[in-house]
């Protein structure tokens, strides 16, 4: 803001904080003018470069036709030193430390030693598969699992991302639609000092190649099937070039694939999400705008490489000159905490159940983390008092709520330092991102407080124009309003817009409900409900309408805090109580069901779904009897 602020507003510019919603309008007016400044910023460098920033000239395009004529290789632009952001050979890429060597120095790899490494491996990966093949990966996001992902795109293949958690049926059914050649996984995983199987599951799922990584020394603890390779086995097979830790990167069109993600699959086959290299940027962009990460800054966020999140920070790290750091192990414990310290973590990326288990069980105390600047959080919807908490172990520096979607490859709204943040809440679009509320009837709300469905542009740098295995214009557009000329592109987020300017996400749009005839929305009554006694770990609410017809019902689904024991029938009159108090006099809480914990997907989002089907099962069985 401070450098080109004048520049791009002219005299309406006054300050970075003062003139923040200005640029923001502008960047969405202007993408054009914004993404030329953003390329000068971060860590791109094209072997062909653009011949312009955007082309609209086809209108079969929504989207529009981003840097035409661009030619790249992005793991490349990761890996490479340069002047601006400063990147050297001796810079720090990754800090990272194992489960149970918690008193023991921080690891660390400078980026030259990251990319001979990486290099290594894409001569291998040559020895082993043919160009163009789509390659998976299912293991923690360990610092080998991030060398396999730079290298498998160094190389001119396709990342097949997997997260670990996956059963072997939810691993087959991504190797299957990816059309997967191969698979890098481990023999175990490692949490608490307890080995899971991993391997196993891989060997159920697929008849192809794995390479299997040792989670524990150089040799793998399990017996591999014949067509299988051990890490050490594969690595071998770069021993016979010359210059095995030198590399010369297949560059690509700036369209072409290179990463295949998946959403979380909450109903039916996950559909399979293309990431062009399109992607990196817009993901790193966003970080760089929204959470301001820059050369000097140690981000650790928690995640996987099979989760938007993993690839995120990848290049949201290596795009800007930040280090990435990796704790391999469980983010629950002290452990985790104490690699954060030791680490100097200045950049602290968070999933609000996390928070709540750090909060609960203490586990953090003695640690110091005020090396962080700030934090990042997404996922799901934030706790306010689990957020004043996090907040307070770093001289109450800022949370940084992101949501968005694989799709996006980034965030639509976030918070913004150059904002006052609120818990919990979003202060802003994303840069060059422009949206509307829209009413029930498809119709934008004006700039006043309001509650509906977000409707995108369609011009958004980065997100998908393709699904591997669905019809992109019938999940994305079909059914949307048009607005000011353009088709808006659907997400799915119910969101509301505060008196203040703020928003918060409401639930998605089939997680809405109507109680007494009014509009109303999952997360807003279990919000409420969290705060109605102190027993209450988390609920669920969801409306079902009666077997015989009428007006929808509000059940809610509590799991209670360990040790605790309420009766339903309390619960049912404290909700009930709240909820007329906080958000509607008419809202009657109909039914109280205590279970010990939520159906969630591998990527901890809430199924209601499921709870609701539950719910409609036994009132069909109790309509029979």
């Amino acid at each position: 803001m401070e450098k080109y602020g004048s520049k791009l507003l002219g005299t309406s510019y006054k300050d970075p904080i003062t003139s923040f919603s200005h640029f923001q309008n502008f960047s969405v007016q202007h993408p054009e003018a914004y993404w030329s400044i953003v390329l000068k910023e971060l860590s791109v460098s094209f072997h062909e470069a653009p011949k312009y920033i955007l082309d609209t000239s086809n209108k079969s395009k929504q989207g529009g036709t981003w840097f035409p004529g661009s030619v790249l290789n992005i793991a490349e632009c990761c890996l490479l030193p340069r002047t601006h952001p400063r990147k050297e050979d001796n810079s720090v890429a990754i800090v990272w430390r194992d489960e149970g060597c918690d008193d023991s120095n921080i690891n660390h790899m400078t980026l030259k030693e990251l990319r001979e490494r990486v290099m290594l491996v894409a001569n291998a990966l040559d020895a082993v598969f043919s160009k163009g093949d789509a390659i998976a990966i299912d293991m923690p996001m360990t610092i080998n699992a991030v060398i396999i992902y730079l290298a498998i795109i160094l190389a001119g293949f396709i990342v097949v991302s997997i997260a670990d958690s996956f059963a072997a049926k939810e691993i087959a059914t991504r190797l299957r639609v990816s059309k997967a050649k191969g698979i890098f996984t481990q023999d175990f995983i490692l949490r608490g000092g307890r080995k899971f199987p991993l391997y196993s599951r891989v060997v159920e799922a697929a008849p192809y190649k794995a390479i299997v990584l040792p989670v524990i020394g150089n040799d793998v603890g399990i017996q591999l099937r014949e067509q299988d390779l051990s890490w050490k086995e594969f690595l071998s097979s770069a021993n016979h070039y010359p210059r095995s830790n030198n590399y010369i990167p297949v560059y690509q069109p700036v369209e072409s694939v290179v990463n295949i993600l998946f959403s979380s699959g909450t109903t039916g086959e996950p559909k399979a999400i293309p990431w062009t290299q399109f992607s990196p940027i817009r993901c790193a962009a966003d970080s760089w705008a929204h959470i301001d990460v820059q050369v000097g800054d140690v981000c650790c966020w928690p995640t996987n490489l099979g989760w938007v999140m993993g690839p995120i920070l990848l290049y949201s790290c290596f795009l800007s000159g930040a280090t990435l750091a990796l704790y391999h192990g469980s983010p629950l414990g002290h452990g985790f905490g104490k690699f954060v310290q030791d680490a100097g973590v200045t950049i602290l990326g968070t999933v609000p159940s996390i928070v709540k288990a750090w909060k609960n069980t203490e586990c953090m105390k003695g640690l110091d983390w005020t090396r962080i600047k700030s934090f990042g959080s997404t996922g799901e919807a934030s706790n306010v008092d689990d957020d004043l908490w996090l907040s307070s172990q770093s001289y109450y520096n800022p949370i940084i709520e992101c949501c968005g979607g694989t799709e996006l490859a980034s965030s639509y709204i976030q918070g913004c330092p150059l904002q006052p943040q609120a818990f919990g809440t979003f202060s802003t679009a994303s840069m060059t991102t422009g949206f509307v509320i829209l009413d029930e009837h498809g119709i934008p709300y004006h700039d006043q407080a309001c509650v509906g469905e977000v409707g995108l542009f369609p011009l958004y740098m980065g997100a998908t124009e393709r699904l591997l295995n669905a019809d992109h214009d019938e999940v994305y557009f079909k059914g949307m309003p048009m607005y000011r000329g353009m088709h808006l592109r659907r997400h799915g987020d119910i969101i509301k817009r505060t008196v203040g300017g703020y928003f918060t996400v409401q639930g998605r749009a089939d997680d809405t409900m109507n109680i007494g005839g009014i509009k109303t929305s999952s997360v807003e009554i279990e919000r409420v409900c969290d705060c109605a006694d102190d027993c209450i770990l988390e609920t669920a609410a969801i409306s079902v309408a009666p077997v015989d017809g009428g007006p929808e019902q509000l059940f809610i689904f509590v799991v209670l805090k360990k040790g605790s024991s309420i009766e339903p029938e309390k619960l049912k009159i404290l909700f009930s109580r709240t909820i007329q108090s906080n958000l509607n006099p008419l809202f009657k809480v109909n039914y109280v069901k205590i279970v010990p914990e939520f159906p969630r997907t591998a990527s901890n989002k809430l199924l209601r779904r499921v709870l609701r089907d539950q719910i409609k099962y036994e009132l069909s069985t109790r309509s029979k009897i």
